[in-house]
């Protein structure tokens, strides 16, 4: 690393490259002009370039770095020698780091003029700010690093007049960046996600277009080879693969939250029933060997053909024996390992049976079969996280077609067959003709061929998809229409096959049925394959087989089966009849089809397979009554041995027929479909009913995430039938046509249990699939006569949009923040609200309806800066971008006094020992001293130059320290307001101030890197304690008064011997900025608070860590206790009895009292309650049971607590 120093006659030189014992510096930020108007470091080695339009912001850089006693500093367009490619891939690659190690990042705005802006009058005139907020450097990708990776930043105008700092105008580069406050604080980027970090620089531009990814590096730590020409899409390509490998290896496990430390892949809902050889198809037949031999041929030529013919499309009537073709030519291409992925659609199947699921499983299979896909796919899913909740077409575009455009071309196309079975099954038309729309756009991929084998039946929507798609891409292919011979000669194969097993296994003569009988059946099957597989198995699952061959052959004479779909009625007739014992009386046979057409139109309903103890404990009708009805109807069923697998139609042709009365002519076995829907609806509701209650899996803590929990205990505590109720009881609603009254069964059941619904869809992961079933409940509403429920209901369904992300996370967080933050109208709330927990003792002021804006509530108009408590914890007192001070009512909330008289932002608050005096510190350069209790300005302290960061009362409540931007300390007489003493020395803005316990000697610590000691009375500096290499933010004296501790932004502790002002240990541990430090009572231990989201405990007799208190959060200010037991932070209460070092702990992690870590408010290290997106504060206070959160929009809340 070089650096520019400014000599005393005003030229500049530079340093040799520095490799360690790097001086402190300050460095630019700034936006380029055009390359021949920049200083370069041949201009600066030859010492020329004083004429170019980029020189004065060299000049104004090295000037104010003087100004802030540094004598060196770095400008990027200079200090690298681009000529040199491996000198540059270093700087680019070290450049975040460079700006971190800054003393000051001084960022020079050539685009915005302040001419009329008075510095030491900064509150007035800012007509800077319309410029500022248009700026072009908060749109280049260069200075998103620039922003967030420096301790201090300062921004300036075109004249070089200071605008104010990173912290100062914090608001305003948050709402013109949608950076977190956190982040603009200092906070550790490892608590930001990949996909969040990723999007600060959605909006900005780089002039090369592969800096749009090298910008980037610092951001996530990552080292790369710059290759300036591979393209953007290369370049972020390359950063997330290494990204993606670093955490892999555990590297970068800490930056990536979730599952995302796992492959990208694992972010895809996938159909695992989908594939043609997944678990539940492993008994499905392929072709017999000798039949359709010469249509598979066909099928081959054309897969292994090179044309423009992209699309197979084979079709055919129900029973044709498509499926069983689409196994065949997928088990082929996958032994050859050219079988891209497979879709097998099934209506009443569940993920199979809609399209929600069919390109993930696609691009899943693709990058999982054919290893030249996996990593642009990867790379697609890790560009758009959220890809799975856009449109089909958008789906296939990012997860499909763009990633296999990337594959590189080798002068060939390689070749990939994808096989999608059964499309007319898929239950939107409009989505089919979506997909075959998708499917037809593979043609135009050049380096890859993806071939696509269909089938379907000739339904209307796939016909009409398919007269949209020119002749030229697709093939096609009638199945029925094949010459009757031939297919007659494959069924006689298929049977003479099948029954000779079946004879074989039943010792039947050796011949059996007989050449006769086999052309019998062929004839009664009518070119049907699914009629003579029905046969099959009817014989086979028969007490005696020629028996069940004798039955059928009599049952296939009617004349009603003229017509193939009449065959496969007759046939499926037959089955049914023979289940019905002879031997019954009427009456049982009454009974018997009752409760056998209640099973069979379930079974057909469902949308999603159940098992048979599911199924019968859902209907509810005993097991081994569902056993004894179904025991006969293997022939229609696949009926697993193991009664806790799914039951599955052989053939979705049996539903057509069960639920069509032309076709069912026997009403003894008709099923109505909407009186099936309408007692599966009502089945589910009574199961939810008996089943669902709040906490159901048993957890016992409010604040316990999702992802905490087993998948087999949520299945163990919500059984498949509960989650099928769960997921599709208003399904079943809306395909009953039933229509809904006030007190009904829904309007009882959501009046009773709509919470512990949205718990149970929270443990199973579907909070989304409920939303949209709160829709459809919404629309059935609508057209229903039922006022009430109505608006119930639309209340429902802005409670669940509300909290869906809460809910989603954390579970029963639908009783605690769901519950608590919703408007006081709601009627979700107003039903519920005897189910908010207990320890809520003190709610906070919500809005009061769904349409109220936040800003009808009282509070500050603009971003709260500071919050504290009263010492007797009675009052607080809030400090607000909005010139305002307010006092609270602890007890009530309510504001007790607005005290107004700053023209600037207040940035702190204070209250004096005795709790009857407030000081307040502004950018107006003055502080304010108020009567706390009739809020009447007491003094106004005036003689700062610059804005006044913090204040600090003596401990006997007489003197008040005022730290100022102007580099200096006052003291004032806290009963007169008289400045005795100005303390100067500083060569740059003081951060901190404190009060020895004696009162005599105030520390004051600097962004100069040091801390003096100063003589209370006389105003002399006692010490000037140099050590920090980096900002120092807070000191802290013993109880004694013989140590101070400070804290620094160089990630150490300091503490000093008071009267020598030598340091007595260097305190090294923490990995980020230190902001507090605090003495137990018996000054044995030291407590410090970093940015790296500990506490750590120090022995002050020999420097060894006692403790690592493990927050999860940013402390910024703490104190222990009285008896030392715990530590107050800003954040909460830490309990420890580590009060000296005999008192080691060996557990990582601290026992908290009431505590405000992230979004939770937390107790001991359980969350406890959850804050939603707009309630997450800006700054937070702390006293016993009671929280004060400030925020942005200017809201102040108060929460009390029984734990």
């Amino acid at each position: 690393m070089r650096l520019l120093e400014l000599k005393s006659h005003g030229e500049f030189s530079l340093t040799k490259d520095l490799v360690d014992n790097i001086p402190p510096y300050a460095i630019l930020s700034h936006t380029w002009g055009e390359d021949d108007e920049e200083v370069t470091f041949k201009d600066v080695a030859e010492g020329s370039g004083k004429n170019k339009a980029g020189y004065g912001k060299i000049q104004f850089c090295g000037e104010q770095a003087t100004r802030d006693g540094l004598q060196y500093f770095w400008v990027d367009t200079c200090c690298i020698d681009k000529s040199n490619n491996t000198e540059l891939s270093e700087a680019i690659n070290s450049m975040f780091r460079w700006y971190r190690k800054a003393a000051k990042c001084y960022v020079y705005l050539s685009d915005v003029s302040a001419n009329d802006y008075n510095q030491i009058d900064q509150s007035f005139q800012r007509t800077w700010e319309p410029a500022f907020q248009k700026s072009r450097w908060f749109t280049r990708g260069w200075t998103l690093q620039e922003l967030i990776a420096p301790p201090w930043v300062e921004f300036f105008s075109l004249e070089g007049k200071q605008l104010g700092c990173r912290k100062s105008l914090e608001r305003q580069i948050h709402e013109i960046t949608e950076i977190p406050v956190q982040a603009l604080q200092g906070s550790s980027l490892s608590n930001f996600s990949v996909k969040e970090r990723m999007s600060w620089a959605a909006k900005r531009e780089t002039r090369r277009e592969e800096d749009g990814a090298y910008c980037l590096l610092g951001l996530f730590d990552i080292h790369l080879p710059l290759i300036y020409g591979e393209g953007n899409e290369n370049a972020i390509t390359r950063l997330r693969e290494e990204i993606y490998r670093r955490s892999k290896n555990g590297v970068y496990a800490s930056v990536l939250p979730g599952n995302e430390i796992d492959s990208p892949l694992k972010h895809l809902p996938f159909a695992a029933e989908a594939l043609f050889n997944s678990s539940s198809k492993q008994h499905e037949p392929t072709c017999l060997p000798n039949t359709r031999v010469n249509l598979l041929q066909e099928i081959y030529n054309w897969a292994d053909r090179q044309d423009e013919r992209c699309i197979f499309w084979l079709n055919g009537l129900a029973g044709t024996g498509k499926s069983t073709i689409a196994r065949t030519v997928a088990r082929r291409y996958f032994e050859q390992g050219r079988l891209g992925a497979s879709f097998f659609f099934l209506r009443g199947g569940g993920d199979v049976s809609h399209a929600g699921k069919f390109v993930p499983s696609i691009a899943l299979q693709l990058a999982h079969n054919v290893p030249a896909f996996y990593q642009h796919i990867c790379a697609a899913i890790m560009k758009r996280t959220n890809i799975t909740s856009q449109s089909l077409r958008d789906q296939w575009y990012q997860l499909v077609l763009h990633p296999l455009s990337k594959q590189g071309g080798n002068g060939c196309q390689s070749s990939c067959i994808l096989v999608v079975d059964a499309l007319d099954e898929c239950d939107d038309d409009n989505n089919i003709q979506i997909i075959l729309q998708l499917l037809a756009e593979t043609r135009s991929l050049e380096t890859v061929q993806l071939r696509v084998f269909l089938t379907s039946r000739p339904e209307i929507p796939i016909r009409y998809g398919f007269c949209q798609i020119s002749d030229e891409q697709h093939q096609d292919f009638v199945l029925h229409n094949i010459s009757p011979s031939i297919v007659d000669h494959d069924i006689s194969i298929f049977l003479e096959y099948n029954l000779k097993l079946i004879g074989q296994q039943d010792c039947l003569d050796v011949g059996w049925p007989g050449l006769k009988v086999v052309r019998t059946l062929v004839q009664s099957a009518s070119g049907l394959f699914i009629w003579a597989a029905t046969a099959c198995r009817f014989i086979r699952e028969g007490l005696f087989a020629d028996e069940r061959l004798r039955t059928l052959l009599d049952g296939g004479s009617s004349a009603a089966t003229a017509t193939p779909e009449g065959h496969l009625n007759g046939i499926y007739i037959t089955v049914l009849q023979n289940s019905v014992r002879p031997s019954f009386m009427e009456q049982e046979k009454e009974r018997f089809y009752s409760i056998l057409r209640d099973i069979l139109g379930s079974i057909v309903a469902l949308f999603s397979p159940l098992s048979v103890e599911s199924l019968s404990r859902l209907l509810p009708i005993a097991t081994q009554r569902v056993d004894r009805m179904l025991k006969d109807l293997h022939a229609i069923f696949d009926i697993p041995a193991d009664k806790t697998q799914p039951l599955r139609l052989h053939h979705p042709s049996f539903r057509d027929f069960l639920l069509d009365r032309e076709r069912c002519r026997d009403p003894n076995f008709w099923v109505d479909a909407k009186q099936a829907h309408q007692k599966l609806a009502k089945s589910c509701i009574q199961l939810m009913s008996s089943s669902l209650k709040e906490d159901i899996c048993g957890v016992d803590a409010p604040g316990v995430l999702v992802t905490d929990i087993e998948s087999s205990r949520v299945q163990r505590c919500l059984s498949s039938e509960v989650q099928y109720a769960c997921l599709y009881w208003i399904q079943h609603l809306q395909k009953s046509g039933a229509q809904l009254c006030d007190n009904d069964q829904v309007h009882q059941f959501l009046k009773v249990h709509l919470l512990h619904w949205l718990e149970a869809l929270s443990w199973m992961r579907k909070v989304s699939k409920g939303i949209y079933a709160i829709n459809s409940l919404e629309s059935i509403a609508l057209t229903s006569d039922c006022p009430d429920l109505y608006a119930f209901i639309y209340d429902m369904k802005r409670f669940a949009l509300y909290g869906r992300l809460v809910i989603k996370q954390a579970p029963l967080q639908v009783y605690c923040s769901t519950l608590v933050f919703a408007p006081m109208m709601s009627m979700v709330k107003k039903q519920f609200v005897d189910q908010v927990p207990r320890w809520g003792k003190r709610l906070p002021e919500v809005e009061e309806d769904w349409n109220a804006l936040l800003q009808t509530l009282k509070g500050h108009s603009s971003y709260v800066n500071a919050v504290a408590f009263s010492p007797d914890g009675k009052a607080l007192a809030s400090a607000s971008s909005d010139r305002t001070v307010k006092l609270w009512d602890e007890g009530t909330g309510a504001v007790l006094q607005t005290l107004e008289g700053h023209s600037g932002t207040v940035w702190a608050v204070a209250f004096s020992p005795d709790g009857k005096v407030l000081a307040s510190a502004s950018s107006d350069r003055t502080v304010k001293l108020w009567d706390a209790g009739t809020g009447a300005v007491l003094q106004t302290l005036e003689g700062h130059s610059g804005t006044v960061w913090a204040v600090a009362f003596s401990q006997d409540g007489k003197v008040l320290a005022s730290a100022s931007n102007d580099r200096t300390v006052k003291l004032w007489k806290a009963g007169t307001g008289a400045v005795p003493q100005t303390l100067e020395g500083h060569s740059s803005w003081i951060t901190a101030v404190a009060f020895s316990p004696d009162g005599k000697v105030l520390a004051s610590a600097s962004n100069d890197r040091t801390v003096k000691l100063w003589d209370e009375g006389t105003g002399a500096v006692l010490q000037t304690l140099e050590g920090h290499s980096g900002t120092v933010y807070a000191v802290a004296f013993s109880p004694d008064g013989k140590v101070l501790a400070s804290a620094s932004g160089d990630g150490t502790a300091k503490p000093w011997d008071e009267g020598m002002g030598a340091v007595l240990q260097t305190l090294e541990g923490h990995s980020g900025t230190v902001w507090a430090v605090a003495f137990s009572p018996d000054g044995k231990v030291l407590a410090s608070a970093s940015s790296d989201r500990t506490v750590k405990l120090w022995d002050t007799g020999t420097g060894a860590v006692l403790q690592t208190l493990e927050v999860d959060t940013v402390v910024r200010a703490l104190s222990f206790s009285e008896d030392g037991t715990y530590l107050q932070t800003d954040r909460g209460v830490l309990h420890t009895t580590s009060r000296s070092p005999s008192d080691v702990l060996s557990r990582p992690s601290p026992s908290h009292g009431i505590f405000v870590k992230e979004q939770w408010v937390c107790w001991g290290l359980e969350g406890m309650l959850c804050l939603p997106a707009k309630y997450r504060p800006s700054c937070t206070a702390v006293y016993g049971s009671v929280v004060a959160l400030g925020h942005s929009s200017g809201r102040v809340l108060i929460l009390e607590f029984t734990f």
